[in-house]
């Protein structure tokens, strides 16, 4: 009776991997549990391989499509299991996984943390994060198995999502601290960034098995820190060049500014005394630097409202400022 049960047990099976799911890199097949039977036909179809794991061990990649009868063909791994064959039984149980082998397209990626290098033109440090889409494909079976899948039954894109994605960062922060380009720079060369992070991953992802045979960078953000320090530099910058077009010198600039600001100032008693006072000296300033004892200023009435104009436009004062000191000066004329 038990010779009559294994002998049915055996009868041909056809050993294929059917209807695998979209996001599926590695499946063990389990149709016949981990059991091969006798006279088996293993089917490899297009785009797909077929892993053989015998006794813990990877025996036989086939990476070629095709039909493969088990029993006639000439394959050593099946003469090997066939000794260790009793009453048409393996003695040792086989494992045989299937993978994918086409190109896994469209991928997206992210970096999971502000990546941080410092700027090459401002000398601070700035922190980056970057996101995009990546292509890759199965490029040694063997090696992708033993590191990467293990001892799972299957094997997911998703799961080499987060394999992939843990190590982005390091390599993007090595190429964009080697490159030079700063924060003015990244949206500009988004191609050569990717490509250099591409091939410094390309020697990570082969030592797993599989290969990047695509990497883009489709946007970029850098962190508040950043953004607040590199917007007050082009505050003070657009300021200082507001000062240069009306011939005045940024530090005098900064000056009246602050003049301005503190006799705008009422809050108590004490305070609208100091606002008097800096009224009063900001009257002076401005009288200074639109009269001609300030060092070559315009002394010509048509000079001066030309320059308090463009001190206006500037907005460098307020149009009440502008207002009183427009008809002070044609009251003067």
């Amino acid at each position: 009776m038990a010779l009559f049960d294994g002998l049915k047990r055996q009868l041909r099976t056809v050993i294929e991997w059917q209807n695998p799911q979209p996001n599926a890199l590695f499946e063990q097949w389990t149709d016949n549990g981990d059991e091969i039977k006798n006279a088996s036909t293993l089917i490899v179809g297009p785009g797909q391989g077929c892993i053989f794991v015998y006794r813990g061990k990877v025996e036989a990649v086939y990476d070629k499509e095709g039909s493969f009868n088990l029993k006639t063909d000439n394959i050593p791994f099946w003469t090997t299991i066939s000794k260790f064959m009793q009453f048409f039984e393996s003695e040792y149980k086989v494992a045989i996984y299937f993978f994918r082998k086409t190109v896994i397209l469209d991928q997206k990626w992210g970096t999971t943390s502000v990546i941080k290098y410092v700027d090459p033109n401002y000398k601070f440090p700035v922190g980056l994060r970057a996101f995009g889409n990546y292509s890759y494909r199965i490029q040694d079976a063997r090696n992708f198995f033993v590191n990467v899948v293990g001892s799972h039954t299957d094997f997911s894109t998703d799961d080499l999502r987060t394999v992939t994605v843990a190590r982005l960062s390091q390599p993007l922060a090595d190429f964009l601290a080697t490159s030079q380009f700063g924060y003015v720079d990244i949206d500009a060369n988004r191609e050569e960034i990717a490509n250099g992070v591409r091939e410094k991953l390309a020697v990570v992802f082969s030592e797993l098995g599989f290969e990047i045979t695509d990497f883009r960078i489709e946007g970029t953000d850098f962190d508040d820190d950043t953004l607040k320090r590199i917007n007050r530099i082009a505050d003070m910058t657009a300021e200082a060049q507001a000062a240069q077009a009306v011939g005045l010198d940024y530090t005098k600039v900064q000056q009246l500014e602050a003049l301005r600001e503190a006799a705008r100032n009422e809050g108590g008693g004490a305070g609208m005394g100091m606002g008097l006072g800096a009224g009063i000296s900001f009257g002076q300033t401005m009288a200074q630097s639109m009269s001609g004892n300030s060092g070559g200023a315009a002394t010509d009435p048509a000079e001066k409202l030309a320059q308090l104009k463009k001190l206006f436009d500037a907005e460098l004062i307020s149009a009440e400022e502008y207002a009183a000191k427009k008809k002070g000066i044609l009251d003067s004329f």
